[in-house]
Formats: structure tokens, C-alpha cells, sequence
């Protein structure tokens, strides 16, 4: 089933579809934004930007589009992967162009220095103006966790991050590693944002650590907050 997901041709199609998917939500759904003024400065001016939400909730990210289409330009991280490959199909169809980085495991050089090259894209991207938008807990997970990557990047360009919890009702949990949320069409919709914020130009190893760690509470906590505001369900609590 991997091989045949991954023709081109079947790719094509599951981008079309994706794409498709995403507008539809993006018009339907009516979208309420809160605490969205926290980013007008920085949509208005030219500087960039780095701005996350979880990885379950890519099927509503179009939601946010509007805000950060107004930027000179937007971009989203994905992942290389074969896997990752229709969703930047999509996203590109649907109107962000998709940055392919991702960590690379110990001893594969091939794709250490794709990352090396990837996350130099993203420096340069975001240094020169623009908005990256990135799923720090994907591809793999775990669940609602920020990986360093994002704070990396907004560490060497000094770039304001912003934090959008997404939720909507009726939706869809799909019973994924990252719980997917799929709003239907003609449902209310909340985005949640919270910013901007800075990692320390002199910022160490630890700190950036113990910044991840109150990020994604504070992200989750977004998140949690946009859930209630529409009437969805929670998430379940993740197995011990």
C-alpha cells in the first residue's frame, strides 16, 4: 500500500484532493480569530516571522492564510519524506510553498546534509522577510511536543514567533498518533493566537529546551482554549 501511495501519479491526485479539501474548509467553515491583533505589526512590517501549530491540525491550516498571505511571502515547513511529498503538493496548490527540512537520523549523510540545506533555506527565507509556518511536532512526534527546529530557526534570525491554536465544531478525531482534526463544512471555527515571541540571541542548549517545554504548554493551552470556545471535544489523554 506505501508503494502504490507514493507513484507520482497517486501523489498528484491526493495533492488535488488535499488542496481541494482545504479551500473548501478555508470558505465554509466561519472562522473566528482571537487575539489576532498580537500579529499586525509584524504582517504590516518587514520583518520575518515563525509561526506554529500542531501537526493535527493541518487540515484547518488554510485558516490562517489570510493574515499571513498578506505578508511579501509565506512559506511552510514539510518534511522530505515520500510521505510528506502530497501535502507540499497541496499546500503549494492551495497557496503556501512548501521549505522541505527535517531532522535526519544518526549515520544517513545523504539526508543530514538535505537537512543542512533545508534549514539554510528557512534561515535565509525568514531573515530576508518572510513568514514560515511549521508543525513542530511533526512529522513523527511525539504528539504536541515543539521540536528544536523551529526555535533554532527563530534563534539565528531573530524573528518574532507566533503560537495558533486551532480547533473546530463539528470535526472529525481521527485516532492518529497526532489525533487528526477534520472540521466538516459549514461548522464554526477558532483560532487561537498568542505572541509574539523571541529566543534569546545567546540562548544555550538548555534554555532552548526549557523554551520548547513552556512553548508547547503554551501552544497546547491555545489549542485547549480554541477547543472550548467552539464546543469540541478535548483530545484523549496520550497513553503512558
Amino acid at each position: 500500500m506505501k508503494g502504490l501511495l507514493r507513484r507520482p501519479g497517486v501523489q498528484t491526485f491526493l495533492s488535488w484532493l488535499l488542496a481541494s479539501y482545504l479551500k473548501l474548509i478555508l470558505r465554509t467553515v466561519r472562522w473566528r480569530h482571537v487575539n489576532a491583533d498580537c500579529v499586525e505589526p509584524v504582517l504590516s512590517g518587514p520583518s520575518g516571522a515563525v509561526a506554529l501549530f500542531w501537526h493535527g491540525r493541518i487540515p484547518m491550516c488554510l485558516s490562517v492564510a489570510p493574515h499571513w498571505w498578506r505578508k511579501a511571502g509565506s512559506k511552510a515547513l514539510i518534511s522530505p519524506s515520500a510521505d510528506g511529498e502530497f501535502v507540499a503538493q497541496a499546500l503549494e496548490r492551495a497557496g503556501f510553498p512548501a521549505i522541505r527540512m527535517s531532522s535526519a537520523k544518526k549515520g544517513d549523510a545523504a539526508k543530514a546534509r538535505a537537512a543542512v540545506a533545508g534549514f539554510r533555506e528557512a534561515l535565509n527565507f525568514v531573515g530576508g522577510g518572510g513568514a514560515l509556518i511549521i508543525t513542530p511536532d511533526g512529522p513523527r512526534g511525539p504528539n504536541e511536543v515543539i521540536a528544536s527546529g523551529a526555535l533554532q530557526i527563530a534563534k539565528r534570525t531573530a524573528a518574532p514567533v507566533f503560537l495558533m491554536g486551532m480547533a473546530a465544531n463539528p470535526a472529525l478525531r481521527l485516532d492518529t498518533w497526532d489525533q487528526v482534526m477534520l472540521p466538516t463544512p459549514f461548522g464554526r471555527g477558532v483560532v487561537v493566537w498568542e505572541g509574539p515571541l523571541h529566543v534569546p540571541p545567546g540562548a544555550g542548549e538548555a534554555e532552548i529546551a526549557a523554551l520548547g517545554a513552556d512553548w508547547s504548554a503554551r501552544l497546547s493551552a491555545a489549542t485547549r482554549q480554541a477547543e472550548a470556545l467552539v464546543g469540541a471535544p478535548p483530545p484523549k489523554p496520550a497513553e503512558a
